[in-house]
């Protein structure tokens, strides 16, 4: 491990200063200065107060781990929660499954280079645990596993490193809340999260964030996707925040393997969101898909997506919508196709809007007002039809948009 380590060193040490490839960037240095308390380990979350417990639900993670399979809990630097519900997996921190296990360096910051920018560095070299989740071959989870990302103390630094891994002909859906006290008005929260999909598993990964309005938030994230393998991302993202800039990618490398990325964002005033997907078709018969739905209230959004035909035979859709709701709302949308082989089928669609005026008086006709009617225009707009996940996860889904409906709205 060592030896892997000084060559990590060095490369995150190269990259200290290397800005974003896109997106606004930031002076991580004015975080991460303040002295972090540990935290006391918890063997029941419930014991969390009132107002934690609040901003738990409303990133989609139940403390009481009800019609879960497992549960991870991190509070700034600490992980004050690991436990699971089901034989066949594991949910510990990426800490200690290094040390328990040799083999994980064989997937250490192999799907993230760990130069990749100044966060990804910054990650590494100052890491603040992070969840490792496995499903063992075969193994199907009855329920969602749940894992929280929480900050408690302002104008901190919080730098996670994950890894996820579904072994061959698996089935886990993970929940992953990513949310703050209260009394947090801002701060620094990095996330690098790696996924391995082995041949014939299923992984769903659905990420709610429920920042702060003085939040910068820099995830960074891949998934590397085996023979029929299926990796389902959904991102959520309907709470004030005052950055966000990521890019996650997906590449296909076995026959038959498919991605699908769908995010669901609103943008409310002094928000920058800045969120793009991005699928690598490397295999025979892979397939992709990448569907963006975009509100601003106020604030601003850039929606990236990329598809890379690389052989022939493979398929894949990129679709974004966005709806304006005001004169200081700002969409940016930036569909990328590139095709690398003959016979590659790559297609986009791309709209960006405000609501017809005719939609909001044919409701008003019938009894409602204004606000209203534009509140339930919105909201079919970002019902948007997920395949493929499990029906508590759909209601889950569902709950969580309508509670990020009612505060944004």
């Amino acid at each position: 491990m060592r030896k892997i380590e000084n060559e990590l060193d060095l490369r995150a040490q190269e990259a200290v200063n290397k800005p974003p490839a896109a997106g606004e960037d930031i002076d991580i240095d004015r975080y991460g200065r303040v002295v972090v308390p540990e935290r006391e380990y918890l063997d029941n979350p419930e014991v969390l107060s009132t107002g934690v417990k609040q901003e738990l639900l409303k990133a989609g993670i139940e403390p009481s781990g009800k019609d879960r399979v497992g549960t991870f809990i991190q509070i700034d630097h600490s992980v004050v929660h690991a436990s699971v519900g089901q034989p066949g997996i594991e949910v510990t921190s990426t800490v200690k499954a290094r040390e328990k296990y040799s083999w994980l360096d064989d997937y250490w910051w192999k799907a993230v280079e760990v130069d990749t920018d100044k966060f990804t560095a910054r990650a590494h070299l100052e890491q603040h645990h992070g969840y490792f989740l496995r499903t063992m071959p075969g193994v199907k989870g009855i329920y969602p596993l749940q894992a929280c990302l929480f900050m408690a103390q302002p104008d901190i630094t919080q730098n996670v490193h994950n890894v996820i891994i579904a072994e061959e002909n698996s089935e886990l859906h993970v929940i992953t809340g990513c949310a703050c006290a209260p009394e947090v008005e801002s701060g620094l929260h990095i996330g690098v999260s790696e996924f391995y999909v082995k041949k014939g598993a299923h992984l769903t990964f659905t990420m709610v964030h429920n920042w702060a309005p003085g939040m910068f938030v820099r995830p960074r994230t891949s998934a590397i996707v085996e023979e029929g393998g299926v990796f389902i991302s959904n991102y959520i993202c309907m709470q004030p925040v005052r950055s966000i800039q990521m890019y996650p990618a997906a590449e296909l490398v076995g026959r038959g393997a498919t991605a699908r990325f769908t995010s669901v964002l609103v943008s409310t005033p002094g928000s920058m969101i800045d969120v793009g997907s991005k699928i690598v078709l490397s295999a025979p018969e892979t397939k992709g898909e990448v569907i963006s739905r975009a509100v601003s209230t106020g604030g601003k959004i850039v929606v990236r997506g990329l598809l890379v035909g690389e052989v022939p035979g493979v398929r894949a859709h990129l679709e974004c919508r966005g709806l304006l709701l005001n004169k200081r709302a700002f969409i940016h949308a930036i569909p990328e196709l590139v095709g690398k082989a003959a016979g590659a089928d790559l297609s986009h669609e791309a709209a960006v809007g405000k609501i017809a005026q005719d939609e909001i008086e044919y409701l008003m006709a019938r009894g409602l007002s204004e606000e209203e009617a534009t509140a339930v225009i919105v909201r079919g707009f970002l019902n948007v039809e997920i395949q493929g996940l499990p029906e508590a996860l759909t209601n889950e889904m569902r709950r969580i948009i309508e509670l990020g409906e009612q505060s944004v709205l």
